[in-house]
């Protein structure tokens, strides 16, 4: 079950962290996947990774904090891979300051990434969707865009942003046999909260029912699902992978 061979996957942010378990987990279900960001040298790194287990990948170069960008850059696409029926949006970024000191540098190079990008990316990639009547889009959202979070209004914003995005594109495609859906993760075991020091990990693990931190492979798992041919009736939903932290 949950295989996608014969598919294409582009997955925006695989340089690291939950973007580069995603990349990966998919290529082991069978697909062609394009892992794509800013870093080439990280890119390539999981592109042979991918390469050295029997799978197909293309690396791409990609920044979708400069929108007008993204259309020639997808143009680069080898014609192999140039047909992409799963998109995941997991590419996003945090600039973290209490809102009334919040500049506007900070506000908008996060909704310009998080969300102006994910529309990029997704308007590009619908096109093609559509004229072949199949496409899974996926967005990596999180549960602050859900319930909120002291310091983070323009990444909640900006992650909030998704979830409708994602609601609105459902309604629009779903006679196309085109599935949108939202992954909502909480905190996960990456670079990003690495810096968290012993007390301030304990205090969260109290507020997360299961009482640990996700690992990257805890967010692949559903996305898989959702990317998949069973979950073809599944649209318009916001999946929370947060181990219990939002109910």
């Amino acid at each position: 079950m949950f295989r996608l061979d014969g598919k294409t996957a582009l997955v925006t942010g695989a340089s690291q962290g939950i973007g580069r378990t995603l990349a990966l987990q998919l290529a082991q279900q069978g697909a062609r996947v394009i892992p794509a960001a800013r870093s080439v040298d990280k890119l390539e790194s999981v592109a042979e990774e991918i390469r050295s287990a029997g799978g197909q990948a293309h690396p791409l170069a990609l920044d979708i904090s400069q929108p007008g960008e993204i259309a020639g850059q997808l143009g680069e696409l080898p014609e192999e891979f140039a047909e992409i029926d799963i998109l995941v949006n997991n590419a996003g970024i945090t600039r973290d300051g209490l809102f009334a000191r919040m500049g506007l540098d900070q506000w908008e190079e996060v909704i310009n990434t998080n969300l102006t990008g994910a529309y990029a990316v997704t308007r590009e990639m619908v096109k093609g969707m559509m004229r072949r009547r199949y496409g899974r889009i996926i967005f990596v959202s999180s549960v602050v865009g859900l319930m909120g979070n002291p310091g983070q209004a323009n990444y909640a914003a900006s992650k909030a942003g998704l979830v409708g995005m994602s609601k609105s594109l459902a309604k629009e495609l779903g006679g196309r046999n085109i599935t949108v859906n939202v992954v909502a993760p909480g905190f996960v075991e990456t670079s990003m909260t690495d810096g968290l020091g012993d007390r301030v990990r304990e205090q969260l693990e109290k507020t997360i029912v299961v009482r640990r931190f996700g690992s990257p492979e805890d967010i692949a798992a559903p996305v898989i699902f959702l990317a998949s041919a069973e979950a073809g009736y599944i649209t318009g939903e916001v999946l929370n992978v947060s181990g219990g932290m939002y109910i």
